[in-house]
């Protein structure tokens, strides 16, 4: 059975700081675990994980955005970043360069990490991720699903149905729960992706990410973004999907499948 983990730690210096990091991959002994928000440069972390290879993908902008994945079985080929020959770059950066996309290639799929750019509070970002990312970033997928199936993990930045998140109406028009983005996910389960959590879990309401604000964690008044998407012909190897909710350090929580092959 293989693990696969996925957490925006929101700072890995932090978590580290905190032991919280440690403490779940002792607990948890993932085969693969998947870092979003990294915000560092391999070698400004003081990690100590023998039994990994790590693979960094970081931001050129200190201490923001950037990818990790720190594996125990060696990759056959790593891809950096996400190939598009479309002009992202904005009044906010350029999201090509701030280390979002980190690919692995394994035996049986791609592991596809991914840290979506916000929206930002005034949508400013919003017509970047309706027109530019969201169907780049598809497009990457199903090219890589040419030569084998997809594994793809990370923050989205998007809650999909009203079930994914604790108030639906009063939030229809904030950034990660737009019209636009939603149709984002939705594409992506279109195209023959499965949304490996809510396959599992039709009718499970369960949160990934909780605002700073309001004790929204304490009340659970959350939001579930992180996802794993895997190819259709990987769900007869799909065995368990999971949120881990107790896991603090972050304001996201990790999520993880269980593959058999």
């Amino acid at each position: 059975m293989l693990k696969i983990f996925s957490w925006n730690v929101n700072g890995l210096r932090a978590v580290l700081r905190k032991g919280a990091l440690q403490k779940f991959i002792t607990e948890e002994q993932p085969d693969i675990l998947c870092l979003q928000e990294t915000k560092a440069k391999q070698g400004q972390a003081e990690i100590d994980l023998p039994e990994y290879e790590e693979i960094w993908n970081s931001a050129e902008r200190p201490g923001y955005a950037g990818t990790a994945i720190f594996t125990k079985i060696k990759p056959l080929s790593v891809k950096y970043d996400l190939p598009t020959e479309v002009t992202m770059a904005d009044e906010f950066g350029d999201p090509l360069s701030e280390g979002r996309v980190l690919t692995a290639e394994f035996d049986k799929f791609y592991l596809v990490n991914v840290y979506t750019p916000n929206s930002k509070n005034e949508l400013e970002r919003l017509g970047l991720r309706e027109k530019k990312w969201d169907p780049e970033f598809l497009r990457y997928l199903k090219e890589l699903e040419k030569v084998k199936p997809v594994v793809v993990c990370g923050d989205f930045n998007a809650a999909h149905e009203e079930i994914d998140i604790a108030r639906p109406k009063t939030n229809h028009h904030s950034a990660g729960f737009t019209d636009e983005e939603r149709q984002g996910i939705t594409n992506i389960v279109s195209a023959g992706l499965t949304d490996s959590f809510r396959s599992l879990h039709p009718d499970s309401v369960r949160y990934t990410w909780w605002s700073h604000w309001g004790h929204a964690r304490e009340n659970n008044v959350g939001w579930r973004i992180d996802y794993f998407f895997v190819s259709d012909s990987l769900k007869p190897h799909l065995k368990e999907a999971e949120i881990y909710e107790n896991v603090v350090g972050s304001d996201h929580c990790p999520v993880a499948i269980k593959l058999e092959f």
